[in-house]
Order: C-alpha cells, then sequence, then structure tokens
C-alpha cells in the first residue's frame, strides 16, 4: 500500500472542512472567515467530534505562505497614491482611533490582570478594522455611495498602513520588552527609509520590466513572475530585519500601480483565496473551546470595549476633523470589529513567544463576536444620530454645526508653501534614494570590486567612481533643481525675501557636498577625502548639463511608471473611440476655466464649436453619453469628439479663464458657509429665493433656511422670506456682505 504523506492527508482534511461549512455560512449569509475558523475549530485537536489533523506545525508554514499571499493582495487593492489622495478628515480619524484604542486595549489587559506584553498585543489587535467585513457589509446594505461609506474607505487606507507600522513596533517591544524610546523612534524611521526606498525603486524598475516583456507574457508567465517578485521582496525585508509580510504588502502596493495591475490582482485571487482559507482555518486549529469557555468574562468585557472604543473614538475624531454629527456618528458604527490585521499581530505574539495562549483564541473569539454585530451597528446608526440629536442641547447643536462649516472653507496656497514643501520633500527623497546607493555600495559592490577586480585603494576609487556616476542626477536635483520655478520666481521678485531664498539654496549645496563626504568616509581617511571631494565638486560642475539631462531622463520614466495605469486607460479609451479622422481628446476643467458650472446646452459645444462630449469622467464616476442638462464640474475630465481644427478652437475655450470681479486679481476666493438673518430692512424680506436673486447677486447658493425654529435643508425656490428668518450661503464672504450693506441702505 503506498504511503500517503501526513501533509497531504492534513490538507485534505482543512479544505473539505472549510469547504463544507462555507457553504453552510454562504446559505446563512454570513462572513466566510467565519466558516473557516469553525472548520478550523472542528478538525483541530481540541476537537474530538471529526477526524484531526496529524502534524500541525506543517500545517502552520501552509499558514505562514497564506497570510503572505493576504497581504500581498491587500497590497494590491492598497496602492501609496490612494493614500495621498485620502482626506485629512479620515486621516484624522484613523489615527484618533488607533491611539485610544491602543489604549484601551492596554488599560483593559491590566484590569484582566494580564502581563504587559499581553494587554500591549491586545492593544494592537484592537486598534485595527476588518477591510474586508466592512466591504461586504457595505455592498450587502447598498450604502456604499453616501458620505460616511467614503470617509470609512479612507479611514481603512490608513489602517493598513497603521498596522504594517505596528507590526514592525510590536516585533521591537517583543525582542526589547521594554518601551524604549530610542528603538522605537530607530524602527520607524528605519520602516520609512526602506518603505520609502523600495518604493522609488520598485516604481522605477518593475512596470519598465513589465513593458518591455510584455510581448512575452502570458497569464502563466504573469503568475509565475508576480509571484516571485512578492517572494523575493519577502526575503528582502526578511534580511533587513521586518516582518515577511511587510515585504509582500509593499511589492504589492508597488505592482497596484503598474498597467497589469488588475490582471494581476484577477491571476492572483486563486492562489490568495487558498491560502488565505489555510491561514483562516489555523486560526480555529488554535482555538481551545474550554478557553473560550474560562475566558467568556474577558471576551465579554472586550468586545464591549471594541464595540464603544472604536465607535466614540471615530465619532470624535470626525467630529474634531469637522465632519457632521450624523456622518461622524455612522463612520463610528461602521468600524467597530476586528478582522485579518488583528490575527496577523495576534500570530506575530504567538511566533515570538511573548504572548500567553489564551490571547489567541480570545481575540478570534472577539473577531467572531463584533463580525456578526457589523450590519446591525450600521443599520442601527441613522436612528442612534436623531436620537443624539434630540437629547443634545440646541447650543451645543449650533456650535457643532458651526464648527462644521468652519471646516469646509475652501483655502488658498501660498507661494511660500508650495516652495517650501517641494524643497522638504526633494531633500527627503533625494536623501533616501542616495543614502541607499551608499549603503548598496559599501555593503555589496565595494566588496565584489575589490575581491574580483581590483584590490586594495584602487578598487577604493573605482567603487567610489561608479557610486558617484548613479549618485550625480540625485546630488544635482537636491542641489538645484526647481520644481516650483513659477512660485519661486514670484518670491524672487518681492526684495524682501531674497535673502531668505539664498539661505535655502545655500543649505542644499551644503547638504549635497555632506552627502559627497559621507561617500567617502566610507572608503577613505578625512585627508584623502577633502582632497577627492573637491576634484568631484568640480567634475560635478564641469558637466553639470549632462547630468542634468540624464536627471531629466530618470524623473520622465518615474513618473511615466508611476502614472501608466492613468495614461494606459486614457489610451484605451482614445483608440476604441477613433475610428475616423476626427479623434478623440480629453481636457482637464480647471476651477478658472469659462466652462466650469456651465451645462452643455448653455455652452452650446456642439452647435458652436462642432464637436461632441462622448464621456465625463468625475473622480471615479464616468459619465457616457452625457445629455444636454449635464453641467461640467471643476475638476471633470472631458472627453471631446471632433476634427484638429475643431479640437483647436475648442481648447481656446477651455482655457479662457472667468474674469474676476475682485479688483482684477486672480487669486482663489475664500469660499465659506454663511448665515444672513433676514431684518425688517432686509431686501429679501417677503420675497421668494427666486424673485431675491441671491445666485445672480452673490454668485452663492442658499442650502438652508431656518424658520420658526425649523430646519429647511436645500429650500425650494418658491420659498418666501420672513423676518427672523436665517438663511445659509455658500459663497464667498465679501460677495454676501453686499447683501448685508444693501440691508443697510435700506434701513437708512
Amino acid at each position: 500500500m503506498t504511503h500517503l504523506p501526513n501533509l497531504i492527508t492534513d490538507l485534505g482534511l482543512i479544505l473539505v472542512a472549510a469547504g463544507i461549512t462555507t457553504l453552510l455560512f454562504k446559505w446563512l449569509k454570513q462572513p466566510l472567515v467565519l466558516g473557516y475558523i469553525i472548520a478550523g475549530l472542528l478538525v483541530g485537536p481540541h476537537t474530538a467530534l471529526f477526524p484531526t489533523i496529524i502534524e500541525t506545525e506543517n500545517i502552520n508554514i501552509w499558514a505562514e505562505i497564506g497570510v503572505i499571499f493576504l497581504l500581498f493582495s491587500l497590497g494590491l487593492e492598497f496602492s501609496f497614491k490612494k493614500l495621498v489622495k485620502v482626506g485629512g478628515a479620515s486621516s484624522i480619524m484613523a489615527l484618533v482611533e488607533v491611539v485610544v484604542m491602543l489604549l484601551l486595549g492596554y488599560v483593559t489587559g491590566k484590569i484582566l490582570g494580564w502581563s504587559t506584553m499581553d494587554s500591549i498585543f491586545l492593544g494592537g489587535i484592537l486598534s485595527i478594522s476588518s477591510t474586508t467585513i466592512i466591504i461586504r457589509a457595505f455592498e450587502e446594505l447598498g450604502v456604499k455611495s453616501q458620505r460616511f461609506a467614503g470617509l470609512v474607505f479612507g479611514v481603512l487606507i490608513v489602517e493598513d498602513l497603521v498596522a504594517i507600522l505596528l507590526l514592525v513596533l510590536l516585533s521591537t517591544v517583543a525582542v526589547s520588552q521594554q518601551f524604549a524610546g530610542a528603538e522605537m523612534l530607530e524602527a520607524v524611521l528605519k520602516l520609512a527609509f526602506f518603505l520609502l526606498l523600495w518604493f522609488l525603486a520598485g516604481i522605477f524598475i518593475i512596470p519598465t520590466f513589465l513593458r518591455k516583456a510584455s510581448k512575452l507574457l502570458n497569464d502563466e508567465m504573469l503568475l509565475i513572475i508576480s509571484l516571485g517578485l512578492c517572494l523575493l521582496m519577502v526575503i528582502l525585508a526578511a534580511q533587513v530585519g521586518f516582518s515577511p509580510a511587510l515585504g509582500a504588502f509593499i511589492m504589492g502596493s508597488i505592482l497596484a500601480e503598474t498597467t497589469k495591475a488588475e490582471k494581476i490582482e484577477h491571476l492572483v485571487a486563486p492562489v490568495k483565496d487558498l491560502f488565505g482559507a489555510i491561514f483562516f482555518v489555523s486560526v480555529g486549529l488554535l482555538i481551545n473551546p474550554e478557553t473560550l469557555v474560562t475566558y467568556a468574562g474577558p471576551i465579554a468585557l472586550i468586545t464591549v470595549v471594541t464595540l464603544a472604543g472604536k465607535f466614540l473614538s471615530i465619532t470624535s475624531g470626525g467630529l474634531v476633523a469637522g465632519q457632521g454629527l450624523k456622518t461622524s456618528i455612522q463612520s463610528g458604527m461602521s468600524v467597530s470589529q476586528i478582522g485579518e490585521f488583528s490575527f496577523i499581530i495576534a500570530t506575530l505574539g504567538l511566533t515570538l513567544n511573548v504572548t500567553s495562549d489564551f490571547l489567541y483564541p480570545v481575540a478570534v473569539a472577539v473577531s467572531a463576536i463584533t463580525t456578526f454585530t457589523t450590519p446591525y451597528m450600521i443599520r442601527l446608526s441613522e436612528p442612534l444620530y436623531k436620537s443624539v440629536e434630540a437629547m443634545l442641547p440646541d447650543k451645543w447643536k449650533a456650535s457643532l454645526s458651526e464648527y462644521s462649516s468652519g471646516a469646509q472653507t475652501i483655502s488658498t496656497t501660498s507661494d511660500w508653501r508650495l516652495v517650501l514643501r517641494s524643497y522638504a520633500l526633494n531633500l527627503v527623497i533625494y536623501s533616501v534614494i542616495i543614502i541607499g546607493i551608499v549603503m548598496l555600495s559599501a555593503r555589496f559592490v565595494n566588496p565584489l570590486i575589490t575581491k574580483n577586480v581590483v584590490p586594495g585603494n584602487l578598487g577604493d576609487l573605482l567603487t567610489t567612481a561608479v557610486t558617484l556616476v548613479f549618485m550625480a542626477p540625485f546630488l544635482w536635483a537636491l542641489a538645484v533643481y526647481h520644481p516650483q520655478k513659477e512660485a519661486m520666481g514670484r518670491i524672487w521678485a518681492n526684495k524682501n525675501y531674497r535673502s531668505l531664498i539664498i539661505v535655502l539654496e545655500f543649505s542644499r549645496i551644503v547638504i549635497a557636498i555632506l552627502f559627497i563626504g559621507f561617500l567617502l568616509h566610507q572608503f577613505f581617511s578625512v585627508q584623502v577625502a577633502i582632497v577627492v571631494g573637491l576634484v568631484i565638486v568640480a567634475l560635478l560642475a564641469v558637466f553639470s548639463q549632462k547630468i542634468q539631462d540624464f536627471y531629466i531622463r530618470i524623473e520622465t520614466r518615474f513618473m511615466n511608471n508611476l502614472n501608466a495605469r492613468e495614461i494606459s486607460d486614457a489610451a484605451k479609451m482614445h483608440h476604441t473611440l477613433t475610428p475616423w479622422d476626427a479623434h478623440l481628446t480629453s481636457f482637464d476643467v480647471s476651477p478658472e476655466s469659462a466652462v466650469a458650472g456651465k451645462s452643455l446646452v448653455e455652452l452650446q459645444i456642439r452647435e458652436v464649436y462642432g464637436v461632441n462630449v462622448a464621456v465625463i469622467e468625475r473622480g471615479r464616476r464616468t459619465i457616457t453619453a452625457p445629455t444636454r442638462n449635464e453641467r461640467i464640474l471643476p475638476g471633470d475630465r472631458i472627453y471631446v469628439f471632433g476634427t484638429d481644427d475643431q479640437m483647436e478652437t475648442f481648447r481656446q475655450l477651455m482655457e479662457a479663464e472667468v474674469e474676476l470681479e475682485m479688483n482684477g486679481q486672480h487669486d482663489k476666493e475664500d469660499i465659506r458657509l454663511q448665515k444672513l438673518l433676514v431684518t425688517a430692512g432686509s431686501p429679501l424680506l417677503h420675497t421668494t429665493i427666486r424673485e431675491a436673486g441671491v445666485r445672480e447677486k452673490t454668485k452663492g447658493l442658499i442650502v438652508g433656511v431656518e424658520k420658526n425654529g425649523r430646519r429647511i435643508l436645500n429650500p425650494d425656490s418658491n420659498l418666501v422670506f420672513e423676518e427672523g428668518d436665517i438663511v445659509w450661503i455658500v459663497g464667498s464672504p465679501w460677495r454676501i456682505s453686499k447683501l448685508e450693506a444693501a440691508r443697510q441702505e435700506n434701513v437708512s
């Protein structure tokens, strides 16, 4: 009889149990993750009702592979560009939640008499919500299009990055067994350094490689290469001292910026599902039902802390960020659960042997309970908001409304802010690249050259020359490059600021010279380094133009790779919609454009210019074949079909700016939510909204009216203003002040 390895027997048992339980959970309309966990519980060593797996050690290896592919898939959906686009409100809410839950988890663990490490890891487990469960709940309840859902998605994106940071910090704490401030800061800086370095190098190299090899890539090859890159980054992360899961997440986020991202995500999905199922089943394998009974009290307490803590922290963060009471409460009720990353953090504690055996099953039990409660929490969010609003004093509601309105103000960006931000960004990016090149050269290139090419000082000199060639374009960019030339020119025109600009420019040059010294210090004594450094500075000055051209090519390739998905999408649309001599061209609608805010019928685009607006892209929404009443809004991208001559005429319309009425200035207006009281002398008194002509006089929009204590949102144009009414207008304060002036004239 042929001997069957235990690994295959165990794997077959796991998959059969997982298949049966998930079918049951699908029929019950419950999250499949819970089905996997229960499957592991049934075939685990603590349950004798069913056949039990034999070698849990092998299954743990499969589970670790499952974590790698799970985070690889999360990285494909994450994208650092999405993180950059996340609003300030979502970032504030996420950070408030993480800090509050870390503290609550730690305090709860101490109250229960747990050890310091158990309490710390409990805080980490409770601080991250479940992306999978929330998205699925939103889809089932049909609330994905609501405002609070967008905020929650932003919170989840920030949480993903915070979870990666927590994995690093918790590993540091587990090794040192104490809160060492210097070690924690070093871990954070090390993580930030390698994250940025890997992302920059990955975006520069990998999309180019995939594009060059695209003709040779079929589905099989793309899958193999993607998984190979994933595991390569896993190895690299482990070598540096990070979690293997971190490497998988980083590679996923790099591939998310390529044109192959959606294809890779589709190909990897079955692999992720297989190993992800094994991971979640392995979670159930570690659960001892007796432990759940023994720790029923702590499980109940931690569940209450999770539900209440996440709700209060997110709601508070939303209010601090200037979101309305309703939006904040709905957001808080949506994220009151823990999930995938919580399991990974709990697994980290077990792997490092720093947490007690009971913490893992307790975390799983809390996750299961909060997963069940999530849909009900979301459904109850609106009734809860109405109850809270009814209980709040009018003064509090007025203060919240005023604070929220003020937070929505659209402000301008000064030239100084643009210049200083670009200086800081350049300093960070180029410093990371230069340090990375020097470290790579000292650790790998120099030993290779001195052992195999030229030994001794000549080998060091050759290494320095090779390293300098790679450093030169980034040294030039750090010392000379001006990404904000126009803003810099406007500041330089003011003689009072020229000395500050000179100091900034001199500082950049000094930092570049210090980096040259940093390179030379790796291979030479101080005296030799000074001489060689002077020679290098002279060579950089002589070949500055060639170095500049080299850098421009590098930057162009990087930006093309970074924006490859957007460029590809536009090219596909251009190709599929241009069968004749006429062609499709896209235009971005700037806020100052003369077409902004006008409907297609008002612009008479087809009649006057002979072109057709085929598509309007508005954020993540695509409007195909827009109707004549569709308005073109600032930030839209419109795709217009016509000939070259027609396009040129239409382009002039798109680039024409509206004439501003503010003394001929071309600055952005300060837009706020203003309130206006209708008094006896007001020109609005006894007129309808239509007759008052507020839109025409102030270019403002009436969004609400308070009449006899009753609030009317988006009132009808036939509503008549009465004395004592409070009118809420979105517009420019100086324009709305014209109505105030008119009221004073009527009184006088």
